[in-house]
């Protein structure tokens, strides 16, 4: 045997990996599929996947690993898997899917057919609750199914996320692990069970008893692999995989986020920030704290639906210019862009932008705004509007949940496709004034999954341990107090006050987009 291995299975949005992992952190091998259809749509603003879809992308990329390995597989000790969150199957009493995944992307709505016992409905207005979980009623996908696709919900026997399938194809068994528990579903993210039948706040995602699984503590072997499983993919039969938790989860895990004085900030598709905490705390009134990878842990976190998607919009939108001069240089449109950005000051010339393409739960009446255009503007301010105006938003997060949890954070990490960008780090130092880390690699959402393998098999004496071997620093960006000082100029004097102002010019621009808006 030589050092021991931990496969790993990083499942995202817009790509699958396949990483050999060693107990320093870096890597032996990798593997890497960028989807080709990451989803497909049948309506506008739905997002659906057939369900082997992640399962064949794990066997492709574990054969090209496995196959030219051969002779390290011995020294795997264990598989993981981290998933996207909220996306979700319905299986038969044979486990087998009665139709196509519902991703996290999705859009539809339930009809909010009055569901609530008029008690609760009443309890829930004078809480400030109405909103939030009406809101929260329309975008549960086993709302939607129980009125749109009856004959569907009535054939499930078991109804789980993404990751809990994935763990059945690998091994047979049909688990998760508690940290996977993250979605529209009845779990209660404090007590890490499901919620009761008589919970208050059941009835808003409401799902069989009978249809949920019985998760299992982060750190547990959930099952080993099978020989079916492994006639696929070449990994070898009978190694343990090992409970993770959430993509998000594994991903603040492996930046080494655990302390109470750290934030782990996700600049991918979707843009969110968290905390690890050992007290349960909601990030924002009625919003829950999530299970964290470690069992003693929460992760309050804050998304930002269109985080740095809005880039990759911006450069099919904006950007032919860049794209066509990219691919004569051999590089990303975004890098030239980084590069042309670096010339603009703080503040873009008064240019500010605020993120909300997509409205959130706590504010589902917002719509994206761009304020202080100017003859002398050009694309490439509102391209650093953007940069800035999504970091607005999560320093304006992160002081929500300080004051929530009384809590100091003095120590940023980031990671997601956005942290490779120097100045999208430096810009991220400067507005929230607290220095910016960047670890060894952007794949921390592997580091973390195979962190909590190793502990598992007794390489590591706990997470301090691990992280001490397999989380390095590799760049520090540290904020400028003089250009901190404008940002935080523009944040309380204008940004802060974005949405109040504008709310009403918002509703009465969704009255619009719904045909009726009346002279008034």
């Amino acid at each position: 045997m030589g050092e021991p291995l931990v496969l790993t299975f990083d499942i995202g949005t817009q790509s699958a990996r396949c990483l050999l992992v060693r107990k320093d952190g870096s890597f032996a091998d990798y593997a890497q599929e960028k989807y080709a259809q990451p989803y497909y749509s049948r309506n506008p603003g739905w997002a659906e996947q057939r369900p082997d879809f992640y399962y064949d992308r794990i066997c492709l990329l574990a054969r090209e690993i496995c196959g030219r390995n051969q002779e390290i597989l011995p020294d795997i000790i264990a598989v993981t898997l981290t998933v996207i969150r909220d996306t979700v199957l319905c299986l038969d009493k044979n486990k087998e899917p009665l139709r196509d995944m519902i991703l996290w992307l999705d859009r539809r709505e339930a009809e909010f057919d009055h569901p609530f016992p008029l008690w609760k409905s009443a309890l829930f207005k004078i809480a400030g609750m109405e909103s939030a979980t009406k809101t929260l009623y329309r975008e549960t996908v086993a709302n939607w199914l129980k009125q749109s696709q009856p004959e569907i919900w009535a054939k499930t026997d078991k109804y789980v996320m993404l990751p809990t399938y994935l763990n059945y194809k690998l091994t047979g068994v049909l688990t998760d692990s508690e940290a996977n528990m993250i979605g529209h579903i009845p779990f209660d993210s404090k007590k890490r069970v499901w919620k009761k039948k008589n919970d208050f706040t059941r009835c808003i995602t409401d799902v069989e008893e009978e249809k949920l699984i019985c998760p299992v503590k982060s750190g547990e072997i959930i099952g080993k692999i099978t020989a079916s499983f492994s006639a696929k993919s070449g990994v070898p039969e009978g190694l343990p995989l090992i409970a993770t938790g959430s993509d998000k989860g594994c991903e603040t895990l492996g930046l080494s986020v655990v302390k109470e004085n750290r934030a782990a900030i996700s600049y991918g598709t979707t843009a969110t920030i968290q905390m690890a905490v050992e007290k349960y705390f909601e990030p924002q009134q009625y919003l829950p704290a999530y299970p964290a990878v470690p069992n003693h842990l929460y992760n309050p976190e804050i998304e930002l639906y269109r985080g740095f998607w809005l880039l990759s919009w911006f450069v099919r939108e904006f950007g032919a210019e860049e794209r066509i001069e990219a691919e004569k240089r051999g590089c990303s449109p975004e890098s030239i862009l980084d590069h042309e950005i670096e010339r603009i000051p703080p503040g873009c010339n008064g240019l500010l932008l605020q993120p909300y393409w997509t409205p959130g739960i706590k504010n589902p009446t917002s719509k994206g705004a761009v304020l202080g255009f100017a003859d002398y503007h050009t694309h490439y301010h509102f391209y650093r509007a953007i940069i800035e105006g999504i970091v607005f938003e999560l320093f304006h997060s992160l002081n929500i949940m300080e004051k929530r949890s009384h809590k100091k954070v003095d120590e940023l990490f980031v990671a997601g496709g956005g942290a490779k960008s120097d100045i999208v780090c430096q810009i991220t130092a400067d507005i929230f004034g607290r220095p910016v880390k960047r670890i060894q690699t952007h794949e921390a959402s592997s580091v973390g999954a195979a962190m909590v393998a190793f502990l598992s098999k007794g390489e590591f004496r706990d997470y301090d341990d691990a992280i001490a071997h397999m989380v390095h620093v590799k760049d520090c960006f540290q904020p400028r107090e003089d250009v901190h000082h404008i940002y935080m100029g523009l944040y309380y004097g204008a940004y802060r006050k974005i949405f109040a102002h504008l709310e009403p010019l918002y509703k009465k621009i969704i009255k619009f987009t719904k045909g009726d808006l009346k002279d008034e």
